[in-house]
């Protein structure tokens, strides 16, 4: 078989498709859909049991997207997965429990292990050999990974009857036993090899050498016979109530006996879900794919979306749709690389892949041997949940405080609700770590090859409940600090000589203890002060800094705020700057101010612009505004220094005036062109010229063609996509803005911009001053005042009132043995240790690699401080300082045992995100799937206990790795479908690059939400399901959410009632699919959805946009887009397949 082969071959797109009772093929319901390829869409509430279906040609397996080269394989995993994967078929365990999916119910004798701390229970690691470094009392959790419970919490039902689900199949496959070997009935519709559809094998981007990624599964071994076994063999410990030494875990479980050896199920041999029953569905982290525009008033919010005008028939001119009409354009040349499956894995195929690895030079369409009928496909709830492991880690450590007392915690995941108490390391809400046992060598590091690094967020809003970090005042001597490293005293510094000198946990340098901050130790050794002081008892903690910490040693002055209004036609005309001018009279008495303070100390300036600047005099004593235009753009310089950056309360009445006549003034301009450079040259200036940090507000609509310095031209290129010079897309095509924001940062000047374009941009150029000065873009294609209004005010309003430390220079500091050498994010460095950020927000977070260069011990363990010196609000130069102390490692399992896979993806994703600058995206795609074979591989040869090489086996706390990498893999940066335009690929490139952890994780795995089940009477979200078109139901509604955009599906089967109670019509066809928010009706499940949405926004840092997608639309191709479970329209795998394949890559390490 080939690599990218599609498991199913069957009719093309339009034809019936056996097995879907009662429906009319070419749409769902019967009736024609233009436009969108007639996937197999299978029931959404489950496929019709009991319909045979045709049998694909053999050698071909249905569960692998990809051919298989060596013998099958079973997965079986630590984690609770043991897919009965590619495998060489062979009996199954007789034991006959069906195996636990990572989600079910086991026989009451077998507890879940949550209620184990962790360390007894870790799955796959061997424990007797490496016992868990901390105190189990302290942290009942252990901090390894989310225990998993595998007794399912009873309060998911299932929404709708789930697509394959087992307990129908088990009923329809008589003459199966489950976990034994023989099945003798026929799959249930659907299920197996769903009608097969043929897709050509296309040449694809993967070559099938080299490292071996992608290379082809030969078809050589002919499918496994028939007769499979049942069960999955799951890798769970025996759940009898003591702990158990998890050398076994990854081969048994309880009531199943070891596998013989190479136990496979064949690579699909799956009789599809019966062994288990179906995981519920749960609240999962979201995440979301590859974008995909819709119409204008629909389009994701980073995407842009075709200009209004257009209606919805037909493909659409201009900007993306990804996917919305029909099968992509043959402008990609089909390649079945990980085909697109409908129902998550099973389902037919549903278009030609571009982008995964096309077929293997030469092989036949389908594998070309006669033989018997292939096995069935892989059930997808064998297999890892996210839902599930959410849903676990909530349940068992949402409730108690996390008290960061103890080295090395791995804290709760991202996803769970929890308290954070300090008692001498930072709050995971400020720093976050791949892992929290480290290697003690550098050799041990690059034989696991899991990235030692911390995703930082120094500024980070806490929860009410928490407590601020305090300010400590040391006085004109200011903070105390080691002599040699310099590092800022804290709770890992050891007070030595009665108190009267300290030795640095950093660099073990002995100080001397200034006398005024002399104290006493106690009969252990500390200070009778260590609980006064912040500085001794807490992770976190800020100095007031010292004028020598200051600019020319003088204290700051307090910030302004310039805010530049792009005044050409096209922002006239759209209403944008009536918007704008109207806004900023209230959201100006919002201003950031410090704690106490009456009134903000920012000072405020105005400037407009089209090919030339107007700068405005509104100095309070003045009668009327005044304007001065420089429209010599070559030169730039401020017209005015007195009067041009004002107190908000003195000069409200000038202001007021200006914003009335601002619109006025320019309403019949016919000026179309823009400038760019210049704009941030004279707020540059005039910040210079008030010797004070600020930040630049600028909203600009167009590419900046006028003659001017900055000047772009339209270098928009999709030709590019898919050769060597796809880089130079990310890169900005002039050095002058590299330079510009070198100065902006010099000077503390931040620049936030706010785009509105309605054709190509260059946001790679026009980010650069953003991005490098620790600013944040905003981006609304083919902007209109009635759909976007409220995303863009929302947004605006946020911008203006969040906490920002401005001319901000951070440094971390680690102990003997690691260094930082590598950073992500949004700032710029003139050195190799200090991380420069004109303004840095409480969303900003700044990403840290780690190496070693040196040994490090288990005793001592390691630590790191970061130290961020800023200026407030208010104009107060402060220290921030947050310590965190991790614990290192001989034994590699303990490394596996304490990784945060959600942490792991965010760095994966931004070190990818920053290669498409510098390689080929097919290499980063490459690369990033080599790195976390590796990872798996070392782990699966060094620290699971030995079983077939046909099983597949995880560590328990990175059983997610694969799903959500598969999503990264398929994202608009790496995978772009043809209407992903350039500058959304370049936007989302910036925005993931500084993105928290929380954000990544619903960015790459969407929350998708059961709305029809939402209790109205609790404040609750109903529980998440998986990101899965065969988890929807017809007759539901669901919100489906990635930190950008929210869509609300609509069923076509959904109850009259419902529609009427939430959208206000009486029915389906009613539903207007422009809507950017929900009508406010008094019922209770209207007044639940909404309440909903406005728990979600709070969530967010940016305002999600709102899109109704009806079932059946055109639109529903965008909303199918971030089901990313499923195959993409754009070549990417199903989780299923893309989980073969990584087994694939394993085994090959591995031989």
């Amino acid at each position: 078989m080939s690599v990218n082969q599609h498991t199913h071959a069957g009719p093309p797109y339009g034809q019936p498709q056996p097995g879907y009772q009662g429906y009319q093929q070419p749409a769902y319901g019967g009736q024609p859909l233009p436009g969108v390829p007639h996937a197999q869409y299978g029931a959404y509430n489950g496929p019709m049991p009991g319909y045979q279906q045709p049998v694909p040609p053999q050698g071909y397996f249905p569960s692998l997207g990809f051919p298989s080269k060596g013998s099958p394989v079973s997965l079986n995993s630590d984690t609770s997965l043991a897919p009965n994967f590619i495998g060489s078929v062979r009996a199954l365990p007789t034991s006959g429990a069906p195996p636990p999916a990572s989600g079910t119910s086991l026989p009451s004798g077998h507890q879940g292990y949550s209620q184990f701390g962790q360390g007894d229970v870790q799955n796959g690691i061997p424990t007797s050999t490496a016992p868990m470094q901390r105190p189990p009392a302290s942290q009942p959790f252990l901090p390894g990974s989310a225990p998993a419970p595998v007794s399912q919490p009873s309060t998911f039902q299932q929404y709708g009857p789930p697509p394959s689900s087992v307990q129908q199949l088990s009923n329809h496959m008589a003459g199966m036993t489950i976990g034994s070997t023989s099945i003798s009935a026929p799959p249930p519709a659907g299920l197996g090899y769903g009608p097969p559809t043929s897709v050509p094998p296309v040449s694809g981007s993967f070559s099938a050498t080299g490292s071996g990624l992608y290379t082809p599964y030969t078809a050589s071994q002919g499918p496994p016979p028939p007769s499979v076994p049942q069960g999955l063999p799951l890798a769970q410990p025996p759940f009898s109530g003591q702990p158990v030494p998890t050398q076994r875990l990854p081969t048994e479980v309880p009531g199943f006996a070891p596998p013989p050896s190479s136990t496979g199920i064949g690579p699909s041999s799956y009789p599809p879900s019966t062994g288990a029953p179906r995981l519920p569905p749960m609240p999962g982290p979201p995440l979301s794919g590859q974008t995909v525009a819709g119409p204008p008033m629909s389009q994701p919010n980073h995407v842009s979306s075709p200009p209004p005008p257009s209606t919805l028939s037909g493909p659409h001119p201009g900007p993306p749709m990804s996917g919305l009409h029909g099968p992509p354009p043959p402008t990609h040349p089909p390649q079945p690389g990980y085909q697109m499956q409908q129902n998550g894995s099973f389902g037919q195929v549903r278009g030609p892949q571009p982008n995964y690895g096309g077929a293997y030079p030469g092989t036949p369409n389908y594998g070309s041997q006669p033989g018997p009928p292939p096995p069935k496909r892989l059930d997808p709830d064998s297999i890892p949940s996210p839902i599930q492991v959410i849903e676990d880690d909530r349940s068992n450590r949402g409730s108690e405080p996390f008290v960061t007392g103890v080295r090395g915690q791995v804290p709760p995941l991202v996803t769970t609700n929890f308290l954070v108490k300090d008692q001498g390391n930072a709050s995971p809400r400020y720093i976050r770590c791949t892992s929290y046992n480290i290697p003690c060598t550098s050799d041990m590091a690059k034989q696991s090859q899991v990235p030692l690094a911390a995703v930082i967020k120094p500024l980070a809003t806490l929860p009410p409940e928490e407590t601020l970090p305090y300010l400590v005042d040391h006085g004109e001597s200011g903070p105390v600090r080691c002599n040699r490293c310099k590092a800022y005293m804290c709770p890992f510094m050891q007070f030595i000589e009665g108190g009267r000198r300290f030795q640095c946990c950093f660099c073990s340098c002995v100080t001397e203890v200034p006398a005024h901050y002399f104290q006493h130790l106690d009969h252990t050794g500390k200070r009778v002060d260590f609980y006064d002081r912040p500085e001794l008892s807490l992770g976190s903690y800020e100095f007031l800094a010292t004028v020598d910490y200051c600019k020319n040693n003088k204290f700051p002055s307090p910030p302004a705020f310039i805010f530049m209004i792009d005044v050409s036609y096209n922002a006239v005309k759209s209403g944008l700057v009536r918007l704008i001018c109207e806004e900023l009279k209230s959201i100006l008495d919002y201003l950031p101010r410090e704690g106490n303070m009456e009134e903000s100390a920012i000072r405020v300036g105005f400037v407009t612009y089209n090919k030339v600047l107007h700068f405005y005099n509104v100095k309070s004593s003045l009668a009327q505004p005044q304007m001065m235009v420089v429209s010599d753009v070559a030169d730039m310089f401020v017209p005015l220094l007195d009067g041009f950056l004002v107190n908000v309360n003195e000069s409200r009445t000038v202001i007021a005036s200006l914003l009335d006549q601002i619109p006025e003034m320019f309403a019949d301009t016919r000026e179309t062109e823009t400038v760019f450079g210049p704009v941030i040259q004279a707020g540059l200036e005039a910040l210079k010229a008030a010797e004070c940090a600020g930040k630049l507000f600028i909203f600009h609509t167009s590419l900046p063609i006028a003659e001017a310095p900055g000047k772009l031209k339209n270098r928009d290129d999709k030709k590019l996509i898919n050769t060597d010079k796809e880089k130079t897309l990310f890169q900005p095509q002039t050095s002058f803005y590299n330079n510009l924001a070198k100065d902006c940062v010099a000077q503390g000047c931040c620049v936030d911009l706010f785009l509105f374009p309605n054709q190509y941009l260059d946001v790679a150029t026009l980010g650069v001053v953003t991005y490098q000065t620790g600013g944040s873009i905003y981006k609304y294609a083919y902007f209109q005042l009635e759909t976007d209004q409220d995303r863009f005010l929302n947004d605006l309003r946020r911008d203006v009132q969040k906490e920002v430390g401005f001319d901000a220079v951070m440094r971390v500091r680690t102990s003997t043995g690691i260094r930082a050498t590598d950073f992500f994010g949004a700032f710029y460095m003139s050195n190799t240790t200090d991380v420069e950020m004109a303004g840095l927000d409480c969303d900003k977070t700044i990403t840290v690699e780690f190496k070693h260069d040196d040994k490090l011990s288990e005793d001592s363990g390691a630590l790191l401080q970061c130290a961020l010196l800023y200026t407030s609000c208010a104009g107060q130069r402060r220290l921030r300082i947050h310590n965190l102390s991790l614990n290192c490692c001989t034994q590699l399992a303990d490394l596996y045992r304490n990784c945060e896979t959600d942490t792991l993806i965010n760095y994966l994703a931004k070190y990818a995100y920053r290669g498409v600058l510098n390689s080929p995206v097919k290499a980063v795609r490459d690369s990033l799937i080599n790195q976390c074979a590796q990872i798996l591989a070392c782990y699966r040869k060094n620290c699971a206990s030995p079983s077939s090489a046909g099983q597949l086996i995880l560590p328990e706390c990175m059983k997610l790795l694969p799903v959500y990498l598969n999503c990264v893999l398929k994202s608009d940066v790496l995978q772009p479908g043809p209407e992903v335009t350039t500058d959304d690929r370049a936007y989302i490139r910036q925005l993931v690059t500084s993105m928290d952890v929380a954000e990544t994780n619903v960015f790459f795995y969407p929350r998708l939400l059961p709305l029809t089940k939402a209790d109205v009477d609790s404040d609750s979200l109903p529980a998440a399901i998986r990101n899965s078109e065969e988890r929807l139901s017809k007759g539901d509604i669901y919100l489906l959410e990635n930190g950008l955009n929210i869509f609300v599906w609509v069923g076509v089967n959904v109850q009259q009632g419902l529609i009427q109670n939430l959208f206000g019509v009486s029915s389906f066809s009613q539903i207007s699919n422009t809507l950017s928010t929900l009508p406010v009706l008094e019922n209770p499940f209207s007044k639940k959805v909404r309440s909903i949405i406005d728990m979600l926004h709070l969530q967010r840092s940016r305002y999600m946009k709102l899109i109704i997608v009806k079932q059946e639309d055109k639109l529903e191709m965008l909303f199918k887009h971030f089901l990313v479970e499923d195959k993409s329209l754009t070549g990417g795998a199903s989780y299923v397949d893309f989980l073969c394949h990584m087994h694939k890559e394993i085994r090959q390490l591995l031989s």
